[in-house]
């Protein structure tokens, strides 16, 4: 695999994408994994606290696991 380097402009200015190619050293296979484990980790909080929120606390609006299209 290639090796990716950080550009030279400021680390808050690169795309997402590659930071987290960085991250893990130009490894997709270690960047796609990580993602993935992090989305399931947010969808099961995600799903706790939408079973702590009343619907008069958020005036009826409750969070959705799948994000619209």
């Amino acid at each position: 695999m290639g090796q990716l380097k950080p550009k030279d402009h400021n680390q808050h200015q690169m795309d997402p994408v590659v930071m987290a190619l960085l991250w893990h050293e130009g490894d997709a296979i270690a960047t796609i994994k990580t993602l993935i484990d992090d989305c399931q980790h947010l969808r099961a909080q995600l799903s706790l606290a939408t079973g702590a929120i009343s619907n008069g606390m958020a005036r009826g609006w409750l969070p959705a696991s799948d994000r619209a299209e």
